[in-house]
């Protein structure tokens, strides 16, 4: 994952917990102006301590933050639940049904 991704999944958490710019700015405990500066200017790279700070702030984790396909995470995390629900059996006719 490059820079840009980074700061690409940040605006993308950033949008759905609804917080503004400024908004997160504060809630990292950082000057008003830190996360504008950061989602536009793609050479300015946050600490791994500032990123997990803003990943938390977002209402999000670090595992879906880096995970493959982020908008699909939520989804994705369900059917693994589900599927580990099922019985071995159960588990092989779904993968039939995939492979078909």
């Amino acid at each position: 994952m490059d820079l840009n991704e980074v700061i690409n999944r940040i605006s993308f958490l950033r949008t759905k917990a609804n917080l503004s710019a400024r908004a997160l700015s504060f809630a990292i405990g950082k000057n008003d102006s830190y996360i504008n500066h950061l989602e536009s200017k793609r050479n300015f790279e946050p600490s791994l301590t500032t990123l997990f700070a803003i990943i938390e702030a977002c209402g999000s984790t670090p595992e879906e933050f880096f995970y493959s396909d982020l908008q699909s995470y939520k989804l994705d995390l369900q059917l693994i639940s589900m599927l580990k629900t099922l019985a071995p059996r159960q588990k092989e006719a779904v993968l039939n049904l995939y492979r078909t």
